[in-house]
């Protein structure tokens, strides 16, 4: 064995489903209880066979005469129930993500529900993530944040959607295409404010890896002419605690009822201000009777 090299243990593994992290660049960021899974699972599947193949050449674990299936969003009807029916009749059946950890933007989800469902065992070798990878090297808070996934493709969804991340109270992570990346950065300048910290992670933990950071309004203008590539992760810090006196919050319920129901009033300013919305509710009430 060469020195440095890792040679994966086989043992018999109990029958379930194993979701198995994978490396997002460097394909040294495998765990060894993954590699040791590889390469005892009775059946290996994955959204990208091909990538999989490449990965366990790299770690020197043989397919053998193990079935692999491809496993994704086209083929779920048909690839779902035979990936079931082996771990029913006592098969280890082992998943991995293209890249990175199952479920996480990845067509795993759905596998792990109906394995679930059926009362089979579900077990995970965590690892890799872009998500928490991006978390750590952004420099904003950390100790809550919300993945939002990739946004909607159109300019007129993508600003609703973020219009309803606007106060939450947490650095909010989003996965977008290298072509979009600039009209997010805009958008979330127009929706959220320019003044925001944020944090733009290309290619993280491959030869390229670069880490952007600034405020939002900063970002946009870097990123407005420039042809990016690579995956990239988005992340922008929490919205700041608005603090209000009574005045304020009259004042802003006024303007807001000129053009909202009281409900609607109401939700608006709470979230504005980061206060109850009963409280904020009765307000309204009491104003529209004086």
């Amino acid at each position: 064995m060469a020195e440095g090299k890792y040679a994966a243990e086989k043992h018999r593994l109990s029958a379930g489903l194993y979701f198995i992290a994978t490396p997002i660049g460097a394909a040294r960021d495998i765990t060894l209880r993954a590699l040791d899974i590889l390469a005892s699972a009775d059946v290996l599947a994955a959204e990208d066979t091909r990538t999989l193949r490449h990965l366990m050449e790299i770690h020197g674990i043989a397919l053998a005469d193990r079935p692999m299936v491809a496993y994704h969003e086209h083929n779920n009807d048909s690839a779902m129930p035979r990936l079931l029916r082996a771990i029913a009749e006592g098969k280890s059946v082992v998943y991995a993500s293209e890249a990175g950890t199952p479920l996480i933007s990845d067509p795993g989800f759905q596998l792990g529900r109906g394995a679930i469902a059926e009362g089979l065992q579900v077990l995970s070798a965590p690892g890799a993530s872009a998500v928490l990878c991006a978390l750590t090297v952004s420099g904003l808070p950390s100790d809550r944040f919300l993945f939002a996934g990739f946004p909607p493709v159109t300019k007129s969804a993508r600003e609703t959607f973020l219009r309803d991340l606007a106060q939450v109270q947490a650095t909010l992570i989003f996965y977008e295409s290298p072509k979009r990346v600039s009209g997010l950065l805009g958008d979330l300048v127009n929706t959220l404010g320019g003044g925001r910290q944020a944090a733009v992670c290309r290619e993280l933990t491959k030869r390229f890896e670069e880490v952007s950071r600034g405020s939002l309004d900063q970002l946009a203008a870097d990123f407005a002419d420039r042809t990016v590539k690579g995956e990239i992760v988005v992340l922008v810090d929490r919205a700041p605690e608005q603090q209000a006196d009574a005045a304020t919050v009259e004042q802003a319920l006024d303007q807001a009822l000129t053009h909202m129901t009281m409900k609607d009033a109401a939700t608006a300013v709470a979230q504005a201000y980061g206060l109850p919305r009963r409280d904020v509710y009765q307000l309204a009430l009491r104003r529209a009777g004086a």
